[in-house]
């Protein structure tokens, strides 16, 4: 019974954190589309809480109900499919951690920015632009984990 729980766990925590960090990208974006310094400062302000509150616990919890379920199974860490997720979740992780550091450079700018009345600076764009570039291998990465974990396909031609 104790698996099953922690299949659930691990079930849940990935729905949360792909839903929690497709959610924070739409909402981020969609505010620095507006270009409002304010506006982006404050999203990000919540981003960057959400971020801390939602997607780093998902994380841990990912990581670690995917070891015990993989430990409790028995299951060779060599296989294909368990390989090739583990990869992309440490793909995800590289691409997620200079993620957190841009969307904070970016509100300390866009607050700047707001607290000046003057425009973005060009260092902002630059953040945006690593910022965007960053999250869509990390997202591919998600949803490759996602088709792994339920097809798990042998790596066999």
């Amino acid at each position: 019974m104790l698996y099953l729980w922690v299949k659930w766990i691990h079930i849940l925590s990935s729905t949360l954190l792909f839903g929690t960090g497709l959610g924070i990208a739409f909402f981020f974006w969609i505010a620095h589309k507006r270009g409002d310094a304010k506006v982006i400062a404050e999203t990000a302000r919540t981003v960057v809480i959400a971020d801390a509150c939602f997607t780093a616990p998902a994380v841990l919890v990912q990581f670690g109900t995917g070891v015990w379920l993989t430990l409790q199974l028995g299951m060779p860490w060599n296989m294909f499919w368990l390989k090739t997720a583990l990869i992309l979740f440490f793909v995800v992780g590289a691409c997620w951690l200079p993620v957190l550091w841009l969307q904070a450079r970016a509100r300390r700018l866009a607050a700047a920015a707001a607290a000046a009345g003057t425009a973005l600076p060009a260092s902002y764009h630059r953040t945006m632009f690593w910022w965007f570039w960053l999250g869509w291998p990390a997202f591919l990465s998600v949803v490759g984990i996602f088709w792994l974990m339920v097809l798990k396909p042998t790596g066999a031609a």
